[in-house]
């Protein structure tokens, strides 16, 4: 079997599980935020559910439209508050506390290799960089699970990626993986197990892992996952709340496909509009003006991203007919980075620096764009009229290429800034 059905075969409760059958399955650790929360909420009353099957496995994370950007935001908020409250959940993270969804379970511990986690958020993928299995699902799922503590998956056939050679300078997860969906499309992995591997896979660091598994969905993925090594212990060791296993795939697995990469030929890479998969090298879209450039998000808002972006806008200043926003995806985060001045770096450029949200990711608040207006954002997704107006648009990349892409007034690299 392969690390992914061995997850779901021990959570199934049997010996061995295969490509396309249905399964009930226990699971971990459940997690919904402000957009998705109410309507489970709702379905969980509406089922007649009297308690929830663990109160210290279900995560309410209000992310997207928090801080409360308006009444009917507040509102939903509240609803995670109130019913945080009545259930007496261990894991609601109010503002103050909370961080990006999918930045945060991991930092704190809450997500360990070998879990099965399902969260009413697409992105939930990426907590397969830790070696669990972990996936979204519909709000009405995560109600049936909230009161049952299961749920059921229809096992994924796999697809393996292997990436190999060295990578060129600043090239790192974030290019792998739009590399990947630009190689395979916005489909290519359709309801299936991305795993990835090789050598640069087992030297990546694990910031580097997440932003990949992070963007398993952008391919169509069911999960994204990496096999647990000794980067993924180093991670964990000293942070992670419960005991863990570490599974890994057997030699005589059966992928559906085999995907080989050569990372020293992968450039800097950017998604044009209006799909992850139509990409193109950095350097290449040297003409595209651009208005605002967002550093953040589940993708790319840890710690290493905004050092990357610092060590790149240092000393320099965004361009003038350009705003950049930077978004520590964590309260740890933004604390670290406050402590290692990368927050005065950013500031002293005159880009300016948000309280932990999604925001502007999904058009929600803090960035969005008018008509006609273009963004280069470290986010995940570029559709129509994702990050605000139908008629503007939306360039995807890693963060060193978007704080220099800020310097220069539209899509440029480091080498550009003779970096």
């Amino acid at each position: 079997m392969t690390i992914t059905e061995k997850i779901l075969a021990a959570h199934a409760g049997k010996k061995k599980v295969e490509p396309g059958e249905l399964i009930n399955a226990k699971v971990d650790l459940i997690l919904a935020n402000d957009i998705t929360a109410p309507i489970a909420i709702q379905e969980f009353k509406k089922i007649g559910a009297k308690n929830v099957f663990d109160r210290n496995r279900i995560a309410f994370i209000p992310d997207h439209f928090a801080p409360q950007k308006d009444i009917k935001a507040a509102e939903q908020c509240k609803m995670l508050r109130d019913f945080s409250k009545e259930y007496n959940l261990d894991l609601y993270f109010e503002v103050g506390r909370m961080g990006i969804e999918h930045a945060l379970l991991p930092e704190q511990g809450l997500v360990v290799p070998g879990d099965l986690v399902i969260g009413a958020d697409s992105h939930t993928c990426t907590y397969g960089a830790l070696g669990a299995f972990s996936t979204g699902v519909g709000s009405t799922d995560v109600a049936s699970a909230m009161a049952t503590g299961e749920c059921w998956f229809k096992v994924p056939e796999s697809m393996k990626f292997i990436y190999y050679g060295k990578l060129n300078k600043w090239v790192g997860g974030k290019d792998l993986i739009l590399h990947t969906i630009g190689d395979i499309g916005v489909d290519g992995a359709l309801y299936m197990a991305m795993e990835f591997e090789g050598e640069v896979i087992s030297s990546l660091p694990m910031y580097g892992r997440l932003t990949m598994c992070n963007m398993a969905i952008e391919a169509g993925g069911k999960n994204g996952i990496i096999i647990p090594d000794k980067i993924t212990k180093k991670y964990v060791k000293g942070r992670a709340k419960r005991e863990f296993k570490l599974y890994k795939s057997d030699k005589n697995s059966k992928y559906v496909e085999t995907r080989e990469y050569d990372c020293s030929k992968i450039p800097l890479t950017v998604s044009c509009p209006h799909l992850p998969s139509n990409t193109k090298p950095a350097a290449e879209l040297f003409e595209v003006a651009i208005d605002q450039v967002v550093v953040g998000s589940c993708t790319n808002g840890r710690l290493e991203d905004l050092r990357e972006a610092a060590e790149v806008i240092k000393g320099r200043k965004v361009n003038p007919n350009v705003r950049m926003i930077v978004i520590p995806a964590t309260q740890q985060i933004y604390k670290q980075a406050m402590k290692e001045k990368l927050l005065d770096i950013f500031i002293d450029a005159e880009a300016v620096v948000s309280t932990p949200t999604c925001g502007p990711c999904l058009g929600g608040h803090m960035g969005i764009l008018a008509k006609g207006e273009r963004a280069l954002a470290t986010t995940n997704r570029n559709f129509v009229g994702r990050m605000g107006h139908p008629e503007s648009e939306v360039y995807l990349s890693n963060p060193a290429v978007a704080a220099a892409s800020a310097v220069l007034g539209r899509i440029g690299t480091p080498e550009e800034l003779g970096l």
